[in-house]
């Protein structure tokens, strides 16, 4: 054991330079291994499916502590338009650049930077600490946290708190946790109606101005004006198709596509009833298909919340603002098991070209998790 400040950036270079596109793995949590068995962690490859995921764990008693994360990356598009090899991790004027740089592997090499610093600091550590690393975020999110929480779960690994690496400070580090998500689903929308004439309407029945009165009725009214905790849900039409290529001919479907994203007022099952009801009003001849990314979740303050927020003071000089902004997260599977909040860097450049972090940030990052781990594990 020493003294010496664990540095964050050889592990975030190394785990870049696997070229992770969701789902493959090439090699990334073979660099996890190898970076946590040398502290002291139990480690077990979970395959599901097409996904490979990693849960490692230290200590076998309370209070458990869990650090969720992902491997996995979003493709990088066209690699000749960046200004170095997407896969390269390349430092440039004082910012490491790649793929993942920003999410999540640079978060997941910093949350390991304090991790060691901590143990150094405290090898006979009360409690338990834990990661669960997928390789299916930025996919489908089946085979990935969801799965590796249920095995969890049925081996006595629930823990009893977990935070999320995703980069949530907007800002500067620190300025921001997440303690809950809006919900998210998507509908998928055709109204049928009667092929005509464009001439003789009285003939025909026009699905597109059924649709239309369908999403003026969807879009006119909110879905409300907010909660204590989250902002106004919303209701977006994301597409409308109608397969017509003649100006005379009213056709005789059309289809709509809804992207909803909702706080604690609602969950998907009443959406779901509500936009049936208005399509059974404006357009009896429909149908309908709904999928649910996530329902709405909040962890409320208390003990866990105050802990990050004292850490991120201490470490920062930070006071961070409580949110639940943004999309959906793997968060949304875990709050099933555990209070959870996600607490990361700067999302500045996620799945941008040239993704990049600064490095001195990184590196100021793992002294927040190290400061996490003390006052969490007492």
């Amino acid at each position: 054991m020493t003294n010496a400040a664990a540095d964050p950036i050889p592990l975030a270079q190394a785990l870049i330079r696997c070229r992770s596109v969701t789902p493959a793995d090439d090699g990334a949590l073979d660099v996890m291994e190898a970076a946590l068995r040398p502290l002291g962690f139990t480690c077990t490859r979970l395959r599901f499916n097409e996904v490979d995921n990693l849960f490692v764990r230290r200590g076998t008693e309370g209070p458990h502590l869990c650090y969720a994360g992902h491997t996995d990356v979003v493709p990088p598009g066209d690699e000749a338009a960046w200004a170095d090899n997407p896969f390269a991790a390349v430092i440039r004027d004082g910012m490491l650049y790649g793929r993942g740089a920003c999410d999540m592997k640079g978060g997941i090499a910093a949350f390991v930077a304090g991790l060691t610093d901590y143990l150094n600091a405290n090898p006979g550590h009360p409690g338990s600490i834990s990661l669960l690393i997928t390789g299916d975020e930025e996919g489908p999110s089946v085979d990935g946290t969801r799965r590796v929480l249920e095995w969890m779960a049925e081996h006595g690994h629930t823990p009893d708190v977990c935070v999320v690496g995703e980069p949530t400070s907007q800002q500067v580090l620190g300025d921001t946790i997440k303690i809950g998500r809006r919900g998210s689903m998507n509908a998928w929308i055709t109204v049928r109606g009667k092929q005509g004439h464009s001439a003789y309407p009285q003939k025909a029945d026009n699905p597109v101005h059924r649709l239309t009165r369908v999403l003026h009725a969807l879009t006119s009214t909110p879905l409300d004006q907010g909660s204590d905790w989250f902002e106004a849900s919303t209701l977006q039409v994301t597409g409308i198709q109608v397969d017509n290529t003649a100006t005379n001919v009213i056709p005789a479907e059309a289809r709509a596509f809804l992207n909803i994203r909702f706080n604690d007022r609602h969950n998907s099952a009443a959406l779901t009833e509500h936009l049936r009801a208005v399509l059974a009003e404006h357009a009896p001849d429909h149908e309908m298909r709904a999928q649910v990314s996530g329902e709405s979740f909040l962890t409320e303050p208390g003990p866990f919340v105050e802990a990050l927020t004292r850490a991120v003071e201490r470490s920062t000089g930070v006071t961070p603002k409580l949110d639940t902004g943004g999309g959906t997260s793997d968060a949304r599977f875990i709050t099933h098991y555990c209070p959870v909040a996600e607490l990361g860097a700067v999302g500045a450049t996620l799945h941008q070209r040239d993704e990049c972090a600064p490095v001195e940030e990184l590196r100021a990052l793992a002294g927040v998790y190290r400061a996490v781990l003390e006052e969490c594990l007492r």
